[in-house]
């Protein structure tokens, strides 16, 4: 391939441009002709900041719609797809609210489908900032074998500053018990616990990072202790000792550029400052200016609408994921009160 001609090779080397039809592959395969087991490095491939719902009006379209879905996640491994645990609705997740539009355009001209969305959802992540002791005892009692398990701790950031935390930081477990008060075969169910409770965070639902679990102790009961739990104390602790650890949620941030003409350039600098916007950079670039900045991602939902009826028509821009930082206090406050509705109303309805 060069540009836009093509012509047929029976050989390629280094440095060539290449394309195959016919293939059905994941971005990042490493292809050879069989003779040796060579692998080349994968592509670091971030994980997505924004999710929408979406669904097909009807019933019978289900099937090219997962045909769709099946296609875009395996040519780009930024579209992602699951199916929540608790609402069961289907969400595509990528790298910005244009990234979604265009799937979203070609399962209608590609694929003739109709398809409802929900209201976008940005991917945020939390951690704790500090230490935090725990000691927590699962205790349930109700006729025959209860449950018992009791653990103490701690929890720590792995790294102690938000704005270096990657979004895929692991959370980590630490087992540094001393003795046999709780029985080996009982740590994994511990461990577990803590992961599974790390998947959904106390202040606004989404993932914990960048947070170790250390066990440094603990009791058994000999009937009432089980697997169970000391899943469940696991849990109970994260839960019950979270907020002692200031945990806070992290955002993603966007870089972005905007062109506009330089005579907008006040409204453009003005549509920045609007979204809670850094400018980093101002270009003059002939008779337009290339404006850079970082922007919260929640805050840059509809940008293009503003821009371009402030600008007559003419401003443009582009964005890219650039880091996950701390959320300022206030957003924080906001986004905990209503994930706590959305918990309310939840258990209302059930």
């Amino acid at each position: 391939m060069h540009a836009d001609e093509a012509r047929e090779v029976t050989h390629a080397l280094a440095g060539d441009i290449v394309a195959v039809s016919g293939l059905e592959c994941n971005s990042g395969v490493t292809f050879t002709d069989g003779s040796s087991r060579l692998s080349l490095s994968s592509m670091y491939v971030p994980d997505p900041v924004v999710s929408l719902s979406v669904k097909v009006s009807k019933k019978e379209d289900q099937q090219r719609f997962a045909k769709a879905l099946a296609r875009f996640q395996r040519e780009d491994p930024t579209f992602r797809m699951n199916v929540d645990g608790e609402s069961k609705e289907t969400l595509i997740s990528g790298m910005g609210e244009l990234h979604l539009q265009i799937y979203l355009e070609r399962m209608a001209r590609e694929y003739r489908l109709n398809v409802e969305t929900g209201e976008p959802k940005v991917n945020y992540r939390e951690m704790v900032t500090q230490k935090a002791m725990f000691d927590y005892t699962h205790k349930k009692q109700s006729g025959g074998a209860g449950q018992y398990g009791k653990i103490q701790g701690y929890f720590e950031p792995i790294k102690a500053n938000g704005d270096e935390v990657d979004a895929n930081s692991p959370v980590e477990f630490r087992n540094e018990l001393v003795g046999n008060d709780i029985p080996p075969n009982y740590i994994p169910s511990i461990e577990k616990g803590f992961r599974e409770a790390a998947k959904k965070g106390m202040l606004s639902g989404h993932p914990i990072i960048n947070t170790r679990f250390v066990l440094q102790g603990g009791k058994s009961h000999d009937v009432d202790s089980s697997d169970i739990a000391f899943r469940l104390a696991a849990a109970g602790a994260l839960r019950e000792f979270y907020e002692e650890a200031a945990p806070i949620v992290l955002e993603p941030v966007m870089a972005v550029q905007v062109t506009v003409p330089a005579e907008f350039l006040a409204a453009g600098l003005g549509t920045i400052s609007r979204r809670k916007g850094t400018i980093t950079n101002t270009v003059r670039q002939g008779d337009t200016v290339l404006l850079e900045a970082e922007v919260p991602l929640k805050n840059m939902f509809g940008y293009i609408t503003d821009l371009r009826s402030c600008t007559q028509g003419q401003g443009e821009f582009t964005m890219d994921f650039d880091r996950y930082q701390a959320m300022l206090s206030t957003d924080q406050e906001e986004l905990r009160q209503a994930y706590q509705s959305q918990l309310q109303g939840g258990a209302a309805a059930a």
